[in-house]
């Protein structure tokens, strides 16, 4: 009895003890864990800190596909250098080489057209037409002959009115066989009509654009370099459909000779920003990496932030006003589309735009 008596209070002064020791131990501040890396230090007295995107000297050209359709090449490689002009990737164009081959056949057609009417008259027409002419001019003076022997029968009776009609007729008809006869010679000898040689020339000229139009569409399917640069990403792939107007470029070219660094400044230090000041990067996780900037342009728009550094308190509901700044590439082992912490001077803390 005597211990259910006091075996209550013991196991709740016991927890009592365990409480105020929980709590006195749980109250201790812990030590704040190093950086893995120290934070960049400024240069500057004064300075408008930002943080910059490593970008080409052409900035980054994506290279698209002109129009949808089967890869059936890729010519490059991440890293590799191209010239402007040079091959990057081909396009299915089977079907545009069928059609080239009709589109050529239609012109060798109206070409030789065009050479049969220039051609005119042949010579072996023209001994027909002929023939036709002389038998034509003998129906009329036998015609006529037959004409004037009834016609100095003084005896009426002799011939009828009839048959005298018929002959006059008959004189009329063989003149307008001979006629007819003399103007398709002409028109022979005349040649091809002006209009139809017009016309020909015409279909030969639809004919060879029709052509020149389908080469071109057939050389854009072998997409090329547009600047000389490096490849900076490839992601063509033989058999893949491309898409035109796709947001995912085929192929990603810069020129290298140059890095520029596209640096975001906060809209609220905008106004303090001077062109052409004096700035400072480090490459991030290493300050000990820094290169001094040499100023290139302002792009004269605030958008807003899109590139963002990944920092817990950085703010995304905000404008920047972007400036363009260049280094050398052999300053500092940096990659395309690697992120610096860039100082820039604001000596007087009032920069004049």
């Amino acid at each position: 009895m005597k211990l259910r008596t006091y075996a209550l209070p013991a196991v709740a002064l016991l927890g009592m003890v365990a409480a105020v020791h929980t709590v006195r131990t749980s109250d201790r501040h812990l030590a704040a864990a190093p950086p893995i890396a120290p934070p960049s230090p400024s240069p500057f007295e004064r300075q408008i800190a930002g943080a910059g995107i490593v970008e080409a000297r052409s900035e980054n050209v994506a290279v698209a596909a002109p129009s949808s359709g089967v890869i059936v090449g890729v010519s490059v490689t991440e890293g590799q250098k191209v010239q402007r002009g040079d091959l990057l990737l081909r396009l299915d164009s089977r079907s545009l080489e069928a059609e080239l081959l009709q589109r050529r056949a239609e012109l060798e057609s109206a070409r030789s057209e065009l050479a049969r009417l220039r051609a005119q008259p042949r010579a072996e027409d023209l001994p027909p037409a002929q023939a036709r002419v002389d038998a034509s001019r003998v129906a009329v003076e036998d015609a006529q002959a037959r004409l004037a022997l009834a016609e100095a029968v003084t005896d009426r009776r002799a011939i009828s009115t009839e048959e005298l009609s018929r002959r006059t007729f008959a004189v009329k008809s063989a003149q307008a066989e001979l006629a007819t006869a003399e103007a398709e010679l002409a028109k022979l000898r005349a040649g091809a009509w002006a209009s139809d040689l017009a016309v020909a020339e015409a279909r030969i000229a639809v004919s060879k654009a029709a052509c020149e139009r389908i080469e071109i569409e057939i050389d854009r399917l072998s997409v090329k370099a547009p600047i000389d640069g490096t490849c900076l990403q490839v992601s063509a792939r033989v058999g893949e459909f491309a898409m035109s107007g796709s947001t995912t470029p085929l192929v990603l070219l810069g020129d290298l000779s140059r890095l520029h660094v596209r640096i975001d400044i906060d809209e609220s230090d905008a106004w303090r920003f001077r062109p052409g000041s004096a700035a400072r990067g480090f490459l991030r996780g290493n300050s000990e990496l820094a290169t001094e900037l040499e100023f290139v342009r302002v792009d004269p728009y605030v958008m807003p932030k899109r590139s963002l550094t990944g920092d817990t308190l950085e703010r995304i509901d905000t404008r920047v006003l972007q400036v363009i700044y260049s280094f050398s590439a052999d300053a500092i082992p940096v990659y395309v589309g690697q992120q610096m912490d860039v100082f820039v001077d604001s000596p007087s803390g009032r920069g004049k735009q």
